[in-house]
């Protein structure tokens, strides 16, 4: 069952969090105010059978054409009639099926499933925002720094920055993070991290679209660049704060915290 919202009288004071396109619509978490779905003639449905009322979505996920909601309220997956909870109820910042097998960062580790049941990976205690599993490594964002796993030593690396670190890309070789304190953390290659601040903006996350790592912003969206052997912001829309990004063909679309969603051609 889909509750019909066709524009609600409100729907751009939303502070959407995320944002994923399908070649059918649309998908954007709100924080309160649930998921929506908006189809090609910019009419909005609202998901919500089966999702808390109160849970805040930190983020959407769809992959195999399954989509995710990563929730204060745990771990949701959308059956096409209504959500339903994927075995974690505790709060859940990301999810990703990798493999056939799938991995979800909470509030008490990284937690990874490969049949029937959801299992304690790493990092216990600690509250995890973004990981990227890579073929060497397996890198993990959490509230206190970033760990790396290194498979072929069998070892974990720990990289305590006193910032929690909210999402992970790479860069042309480069661990690239985002801190709570707006800040860009960017990987040296061995070992340490620099601190980049760009003219008072507040990075909220970055993310890796194909050959792309979008920075979002509380100034709008940018994309990373090196100029002169010099990390660089270049702009791509500006204007207003931007939450979460995705890209679909020719088309890229932003969630922000005050003009809905927006999209672009590029």
């Amino acid at each position: 069952m889909r509750t019909d919202t066709h524009k609600p009288w409100n729907w751009l004071l939303f502070p959407f969090s995320s944002v994923k396109a399908t070649p059918y619509g649309v998908y954007a978490g709100s924080v309160g105010y649930g998921v929506y779905e908006i189809d090609g003639n910019s009419n909005w449905d609202k998901l919500g059978q089966g999702l808390p009322d109160s849970a805040s979505v930190h983020r959407l996920q769809l992959q195999h054409e399954h989509l995710h909601a990563c929730t204060s309220k745990g771990l949701y997956e959308w059956t096409g009639e209504q959500w339903e909870n994927d075995g974690l109820s505790q709060p859940c910042y990301q999810y990703r099926n990798i493999g056939g097998a799938r991995y979800a960062a909470t509030d008490n580790g990284l937690w990874m499933r490969t049949g029937s049941k959801w299992g304690l990976l790493a990092c216990e205690g600690k509250r995890i925002y973004d990981f990227i599993n890579l073929p060497q490594y397996v890198i993990v964002g959490h509230e206190t720094g970033i760990s790396l796993y290194d498979r072929f030593m069998d070892e974990w690396a720990e990289f305590e920055m006193e910032r929690r670190v909210s999402s992970l890309a790479v860069f042309r070789g480069h661990l690239i993070g985002a801190s709570d304190e707006g800040e860009l953390l960017v990987g040296d290659k061995q070992g340490r991290f620099d601190r980049i601040t760009f003219g008072g903006k507040f990075i909220f996350s970055v993310t890796t679209k194909g050959k792309n790592v979008y920075v979002c912003t509380d100034q709008g969206l940018f994309s990373l660049a090196y100029v002169a052997d010099r990390l660089v912001l270049m702009s791509v829309k500006l204007g207003f704060p931007v939450t979460d990004v995705d890209v679909l063909g020719e088309k890229l679309y932003m969630a922000t915290l005050f003009q809905g969603v927006q999209s672009i051609e590029i």
